[in-house]
């Protein structure tokens, strides 16, 4: 008999539902990474338990498919990785995961809820571990990978868990339906409703937030009922495959097929992508990265109801403000977070040519864009204390790429590559900052991913708000970011924003920054422009992962 999880979960379960419904602050896993919280041990646990899966294959019980596939995993901090993981190829994948569906089907949304909020307690103990994983993948410095790769991926996957079961549970299983007839007996109907599952489920992971856009996806899949494929970016299997682990483990646990979830793993020079989406039995598809692949998904697996966040390019509009000090602060911390490489780190920063008002003072466009600029290189002239927040770069190309941009502009602030106290060999590089022309749209309006923005010179206020508004309307974008103390501008610019469909931040001097969300209270994406067609997570990110069967049966009085 399985293991009914969802008794233990239950009180979780009630308090995201009140969450999901208010929309404030509230988590059940702890973002500290110091004290006891996690125990004594956890964080000396967590290193050891990372540092044991390096130059070995890994490891996953029970796991079809034979041999093992050499990863092309990296990491950003120079260490060596030498990971392998299970071989498994495409037709092995859907047979195996398709053998469980049944049973996981008939065991109904309470049990299937149970079953994944187990899975996610079970991720949380192991936050640490997760967050050398995520590191060392993806390049988040230890913090943010803590926090974003751990507990804030978890509260993302819960919420999805959530949302998925809110729609199922106001489905009943069975009703007495009559309708009366007047003086003629009633017409009476015994219904059943069951919810169906759409079929094999596909997430093909990206390199820089593996779990946080992850687990979303992979949730509301098997809340619904569906077996998952989990294809990792080929630079970021690990925070994946350990998660993959956890969640076959539990199934088995519970009672049932550990094969409704399975890592399929490729590289780069030999990738299943193409194949595996576009087979027949794969009915969902959710996809985090490149334009170029996500638009091939969605004009190719047509057999698929396919979830996409792609690049975006995302603004900030400065008009007159006072704390102009304030805005600074912000915006150091925001261009420097994770280097850039977020997909809601703005690139643009649209101001007018003629500059704006500061505390009754006309500001010059220039002094505006040198106190921005100086205020990114001030917040990472202690190397030391700058690596902990700029994080690693990812990927070479993105390296690459910031030595290209130099010449695209004005340079008000050159990217130094600097040393890290721990990691002699780690990739990392400070923001380049540059002032360019609003005419110059071929340059600023499609996303050069990494610690590159552009600073813009617009035709007054009205200029700056049109370039943002165009920029985003063609190329898409998921956060976009004002300040003004006009209400009128405040006003105009939060109505475009509205629809244009971006997570709109208005005037941020303090501790919150724009690139930055909340599970259970911020939309991430909207699915309303070329960024992205889905939004983490709302009903519809839920509702196409299932379908509802209907039996009706006569009834004689």
């Amino acid at each position: 008999m399985a293991t009914n999880y969802f008794d233990a979960h239950r009180e979780t379960l009630s308090q995201a539902l009140a969450a999901l419904r208010d929309r404030d602050y509230w988590t059940p896993y702890s973002e500290r990474a110091s004290g006891s919280i996690y125990g004594e041990t956890a964080a000396e646990d967590g290193e050891a338990a990372f540092k044991a899966y390096l130059g070995k294959a890994f490891d996953l019980p029970g796991h079809p498919g034979d041999g093992v596939i050499a990863s092309d995993e990296t990491s950003p901090y120079g260490i060596a990785m030498d990971l392998s993981y299970p071989a498994l190829d495409t037709d092995t994948a859907l047979a195996a995961a398709k053998a469980g569906m049944k049973a996981w089907r008939d065991a109904g949304p309470d049990m299937r809820t149970g079953v994944c909020l187990e899975i996610l307690h079970r991720i949380n103990q192991r936050s640490f571990e997760m967050a050398h994983a995520v590191m060392h993948t993806t390049g988040q410095a230890f913090m943010m990978a803590f926090q974003a790769g751990g507990p804030h991926a978890q509260d993302r996957g819960l919420e999805a868990i959530t949302q998925a079961y809110a729609l199922q549970s106001a489905i009943p299983e069975q009703i007495r339906w009559e309708k009366p007839q007047g003086k003629n007996p009633s017409l009476i109907l015994e219904k059943r409703y069951r919810i169906m599952p759409k079929g094999v489920a596909v997430t093909v992971g990206v390199s820089t937030f593996p779990t946080w856009n992850g687990y979303p996806g992979i949730m509301a899949s098997l809340v619904a009922g569906n077996p998952v494929i989990v294809k990792p970016h080929p630079t970021a299997v690990l925070p994946l495959a350990i998660s993959v682990r956890i969640m076959r483990d539990v199934l088995e646990d519970a009672g049932f097929d550990p094969n409704l979830v399975l890592l399929q793993t490729d590289t780069r020079a030999a990738p299943v992508g193409q194949d595996l989406c576009t087979r027949p039995e794969v009915k969902l598809i959710d996809f985090t990265g490149s334009n170029a692949f996500g638009e091939w998904l969605e004009q190719n697996a047509k057999q698929a109801q396919v979830y996409t966040e792609k690049a975006g390019v995302n603004a900030v509009v400065i008009d007159d403000f006072d704390n102009l000090k304030g805005l600074c602060r912000n915006m150091a911390f925001t261009l420097s977070l994770f280097s850039g490489q977020m997909c809601t780190t703005p690139q643009n920063i649209f101001i007018p040519k003629d500059g704006i008002t500061v505390a009754g003072e006309k500001m010059s466009f220039e002094a505006v864009a040198e106190a921005i600029a100086g205020a990114v290189g001030k917040f990472n002239s202690d190397p030391a204390r700058a690596v902990h927040v700029l994080g690693a770069i990812q990927s070479p190309d993105t390296a690459a790429r910031i030595d290209t941009a130099r010449s695209l502009g004005k340079v008000l602030l050159d990217s130094q590559k600097i040393d890290h106290p721990d990691f002699p060999d780690a990739r990392v590089h400070t923001p380049l900052i540059l002032a360019i022309d609003a005419a110059e749209r071929q340059k600023y309006e499609t996303e050069l991913f990494g610690p590159i923005t552009f600073i813009i010179a617009c035709d007054g206020i009205d200029g700056a708000l049109e370039a943002w508004r165009s920029t985003v309307a063609a190329k898409g974008a998921i956060t976009s970011s004002v300040y003004s103390d006009r209400p009128a501008v405040l006003e105009a610019a939060e109505a475009l924003g509205e629809e244009l469909g971006v997570l709109m931040s208005v005037n941020l001097t303090g501790g919150t920054f724009v690139n930055q969300t909340a599970a259970f209270s911020d939309y991430h994406a909207s699915g309303a422009n070329p960024a992205a067609n889905a939004s983490l997570v709302d009903t519809a990110f839920v509702a196409g992962r299932f379908r509802v069967a209907e039996t009706r049966r006569h009834v004689e009085e």
